[in-house]
């Protein structure tokens, strides 16, 4: 059987939508061979359970959604292939897989949602497939989740950034520790980041070395500088090119990294916001 999972919610409400155009694609249409399945309400690891080798999956999402089948999953061994179609705003781990390993025809990401790591914040642990953040790209989904809350569908997540980091954000201290128990403290941190692969942020190229197969994080610290040193070196990111600027940004490989900040501030795992956040631990 052939089952194409969408989640109606993501990409602006358009899933299914994007759902049907995969079958149109595929020459299909759903019956016999074909069955569609919406992933709101579904129990993911029961239905992965029932799966043979035979099964194929279309997977329609976007990271949002992602992120919540591999919670869900939590490393079981999927049995067949699970090929994953584009379907959010920002796609950022499809972008890396893609990039980073490439392969022909449809990409299978049973590889990519197993052996993730952990996130313990505000009383609760969780996986997460791409990257968190605290700080600017914290208080923009911050702010972008009471703009939804509003109606409003089409926000652009890099003018918000702009106009959040030049009159409303407020630099805490950050103290992070690493592996080794090594603390260092900085000053003036407008973000910090643990990053599983290389981009977030829907194409913010935030950690260009990150291997997301690799049994390791990466640190990425922006701190020190002012708001326009900081808001004319912000473009660079897009192109991976901002870690360049060591005088203002520390990248740290790491398997453990835990942050502590001055101010409790809202963070963001995979986009989805926590409010109120002063430490994270992440770890894999």
């Amino acid at each position: 059987m052939n089952y194409v999972l969408f989640n109606h919610l993501s990409n602006n409400g358009e899933g299914e939508a994007r759902a049907d155009a995969l079958l149109t694609s595929l020459g299909a249409s759903e019956g016999d061979e074909y069955k569609k399945i919406n992933l709101v309400g579904l129990d993911a690891l029961e239905f992965f359970k029932g799966l043979t080798a035979e099964d194929i999956v279309y997977f329609v999402g976007g990271d949002g959604t992602i992120n919540r089948l591999a919670n869900d999953l939590n490393d079981y061994e999927i049995p067949c292939p699970v090929y994953l179609i584009s379907g959010g705003t920002g796609n950022d781990f499809l972008k890396d897989i893609v990039e980073n390993y490439p392969t022909e025809g449809y990409t299978d990401i049973r590889k990519f949602i197993r052996n993730l790591p952990t996130i313990r914040v505000n009383g609760e642990t969780r996986k997460f497939i791409n990257g968190i953040g605290y700080g600017v790209d914290g208080m923009c989904c911050e702010i972008a989740d009471e703009m939804k809350a509003q109606g409003k569908k089409k926000i652009n997540y890099t003018s918000l950034s702009i106009n959040i980091l030049l009159f409303k954000y407020k630099c805490p201290t950050a103290t992070v520790t690493i592996d080794d128990g090594k603390e260092q403290t900085f000053e003036k941190v407008w973000l910090a980041s643990a990053m599983n692969g290389r981009y977030y942020g829907g194409g913010m190229k935030e950690a260009p070395d990150q291997d997301r197969l690799s049994d390791g994080l990466t640190c990425v610290i922006w701190h020190g500088s002012g708001k326009i040193k900081t808001l004319s070196t912000f473009p660079k990111i897009f192109e991976g090119k901002h870690v360049e600027k060591t005088d203002m940004i520390t990248v740290i490989p790491a398997k453990k990294i835990k942050v502590k900040f001055s101010i409790p501030m809202a963070m963001q795992i995979d986009g989805d916001t926590v409010l109120n956040v002063t430490e994270y631990e992440v770890f894999k």
